[in-house]
């Protein structure tokens, strides 16, 4: 089966590619659709927007699409950065300005409680919908440390570790984290899918 992932993210659908591993599943990134249109990510909660994105490619390509739309909340800022963690710190910030955003705002907060959070979207190109989720929960450091990962990886230590996301190895990574759960529940289910299903 042929799937289109709902990203242009080099290094998310890489993620996504390497925790799928043998899911029996050709996977295609929007490179290969150049003319598929952006999806403005307007939506109130992850779900929404991982909907939105998943619904329009497979609408656009014909073939089935898989979405993810994931970010960071943080306990002592309200949620923030949220649904707008990949642009927190404006439309068309990078990595490094989100970041920064995000360890101003928190400063010196001893309250530095967080979780990722990550919404899978499978639209079947027909219409129809599947959502799966994952979460992790951890704190934020106080500075950043490791250079593997993306995003706030470099300030996100998951409970009961001592290293940020960014210390570890990719393998260490998707076992922990809130995307490689919700692809390994993905995954699962479309293992044990029947056609038409």
């Amino acid at each position: 089966m042929r799937l289109v992932l709902a990203t242009r993210n080099r290094k998310k659908a890489t993620e996504i590619v390497r925790v799928l591993g043998d899911a029996q599943v050709e996977v295609l990134t929007l490179d290969a659709f150049p003319d598929c249109p952006e999806v403005e990510e307007d939506g109130e909660t992850f779900e929404d927007n991982a909907r939105k994105k998943a619904l329009t490619v497979a609408a656009h390509t014909g073939l089935p699409a898989l979405a993810d739309d994931s970010g960071l909340e943080v306990m002592a800022l309200a949620g923030e950065p949220g649904v707008r963690s990949a642009r927190y710190a404006g439309e068309g910030a990078d990595d490094a300005a989100n970041l920064q955003l995000l360890m101003d705002r928190l400063g010196e907060n001893s309250h530095r409680a967080a979780r990722f959070v990550c919404v899978l979207v499978w639209a079947d190109g027909a219409g129809g919908s599947r959502s799966f989720f994952g979460t992790v929960s951890g704190e934020i450091t106080h500075h950043a440390k490791g250079n593997n990962g993306f995003g706030y990886d470099p300030v996100f230590q998951p409970t009961g570790f001592d290293r940020t996301f960014a210390e570890m190895t990719a393998d260490e990574k998707d076992r922990l984290s809130h995307r490689g759960e919700a692809l390994r529940a993905f995954a699962a289910w479309y293992k044990n899918m029947t056609p038409g299903q």
